[in-house]
């Protein structure tokens, strides 16, 4: 059995956070005494990440999922637990660690805001100590693959978002890392630009068997990139699997979208929810939440009694499912805090 590229035991990160009350003389009085809460943001966390892997890391804002890159990449210390990434502690911060990942924020630069990318690349390369031979091939690669050719000399500044986190890519892929940390690198892009980054990912990831651990808020990045699944929330892994897996595990319907030679009448449409729920109707399509096990039997007796034009049996959206994972574990945490007697 290879050994994990990434291993987490018991990793925890708590935050001592100053809570200011409102109104004048409180803020007065703070200014002399202060009050602190703790904000336990990652709580405990086991994970195994092997070589070559591309794992989605998912949890709702405020679940722990930045607070754990960037414990993995070094940029803070964990309060208790291990890490360690490719045999290394990553908050020792060691120079051999440092030339072997990446880290991409979409919501944070690296680039000189100012500068043509050409000249951050550049700087990259000496950072690194990128032979420059190797530079230049790397270099070529990635912004032939990314079309980033003419747009070189160009200030960042003056790039579109898309254009700005190509670059983005570019910049932390020159030193050919062999772990990289994506968080929401598509964040505020369009639909096209979306595509064209997970294109991008796709191949280069392919090709290179880096590991690539992703958070996305976009789930289509998740459905096109990455096998196997991570969720977490309240700052532990509720779900560690593969996105079928949690497909089958959280819902046990199916949408069926029926459509038929003629209009949908009134007794059609009610008999019609006698085998699930309405989800949408179009007509002459409509279509129905059914329990899995369901489907077979409403077919049956659907295609027996009338002219069906088309027919679609598929998943619920993945945004739905891992939604309401979501939704089950806020219901039970608050759950947890009332027969604890929390406020």
């Amino acid at each position: 059995m290879p050994m994990a590229l990434i291993e987490l035991h018991n990793l925890q990160k708590t935050y001592r956070v100053y809570h200011k009350k409102e109104g004048l003389r409180a803020s007065i009085k703070g200014l002399f005494k202060r009050t602190y809460k703790e904000v336990q943001a990652v709580k405990g966390i086991d994970l195994q990440v092997e070589q070559g892997e591309f794992v989605a890391f998912l949890g709702p804002n405020g679940a722990g999922k930045t607070t754990t890159l960037k414990l993995l990449s070094g940029v803070i210390h964990p309060t208790s637990g291990t890490a360690t990434v490719m045999g290394h502690t990553p908050w020792h911060r060691e120079n051999d660690y440092r030339r072997r990942f990446a880290l991409v924020m979409g919501q944070k630069n690296q680039l000189w805001w100012d500068l043509p990318a050409q000249e951050s690349f550049r700087l990259h390369q000496q950072i690194y100590g990128i032979e420059p031979e190797a530079f230049q091939q790397t270099h070529d690669e990635l912004t032939d693959l990314l079309g980033l050719r003419d747009l070189l000399s160009q200030p960042v500044r003056e790039l579109s978002l898309g254009e700005r986190m190509k670059m983005e890519l570019t910049a932390a892929l020159l030193h050919n890392p062999e772990v990289l940390f994506l968080d929401e690198p598509t964040i505020g892009l369009d639909v096209v630009a979306q595509h064209n980054i997970q294109q991008f990912l796709k191949y280069y990831q392919e090709k290179r068997k880096i590991t690539i651990l992703l958070t996305s808020h976009y789930m289509k990045d998740v459905a096109a990139l990455c096998k196997r699944v991570v969720i977490i929330a309240n700052g532990q892994i509720q779900y560690d699997g593969s996105l079928s897996g949690i497909i089958d595990e959280t819902t046990n319907r199916k949408l069926v979208t029926l459509q038929f030679a003629d209009p949908i009448s009134d007794s059609l449409l009610s008999s019609l929810q006698r085998f699930g729920t309405l989800v949408h109707l179009e007509e002459p399509r409509v279509t129905l939440g059914v329990t899995r096990d369901d489907v077979p039997a409403m077919l049956t007796s659907i295609l027996d009694a009338h002219d069906i034009d088309d027919l679609i049996v598929e998943e619920p959206p993945l945004e739905e499912v891992i939604a309401e994972v979501f939704a089950r574990v806020a219901e039970t945490s608050s759950t947890q805090r009332d027969e604890d007697g929390v406020a």
